[in-house]
């Protein structure tokens, strides 16, 4: 099955910035467990962080970062890729596996709304909570104007 690359994109990403403790007890409580071989076993390295001079501006390296890569092809032959920062190989297997499901029609619908749905407001919960906390210590500056100097 193939999809468009905005919906596969929004499933990575969940994966991505999913807790992988969170994520095991859910592919646990879905008794997620099929057969599929490592073609890439799970692998840690660094990566190069490049960032912009005021974000439009000439690049510069803004310095290291861990990342953890998987491969796994199911036993229908789907193949499934995770990209993961940090060096959890256990959640990168199972990012990549749970990638493949997706791919095949018989799990895309119950996977997005059992699983991806759900990571995804988790993340927008944790997002909206570090704003609250963040506004709430927010101060304003401002200048008042005494009068002219005459």
């Amino acid at each position: 099955m193939h999809f468009d690359t905005a919906t596969r994109q929004r499933w990575m990403r969940a994966l991505a910035y999913s807790n992988a403790d969170a994520l095991n007890a859910r592919i646990n409580a879905l008794k997620l467990t099929p057969g599929y071989e490592l073609i890439r076993a799970p692998e840690s390295g660094l990566m190069q962080i490049q960032a912009r001079m005021g974000g439009t501006g000439n690049r510069f390296f803004a310095g290291d970062t861990t990342l953890t890569r998987a491969v796994i092809r199911l036993t229908s032959g789907t193949l499934g890729y995770s990209y993961l920062l940090g060096r959890n190989k256990r959640h990168a297997e199972q990012c990549a596996m749970i990638d493949a499901l997706l791919q095949e029609h018989t799990h895309f619908q119950s996977l997005m709304e059992t699983l991806i749905a759900p990571l995804e407001a988790e993340r927008e919960a944790l997002i909206s909570a570090r704003r609250a906390e963040v506004n709430a210590s927010r101060v304003d500056f401002f200048t008042l104007v005494r009068g002219d100097n005459e």
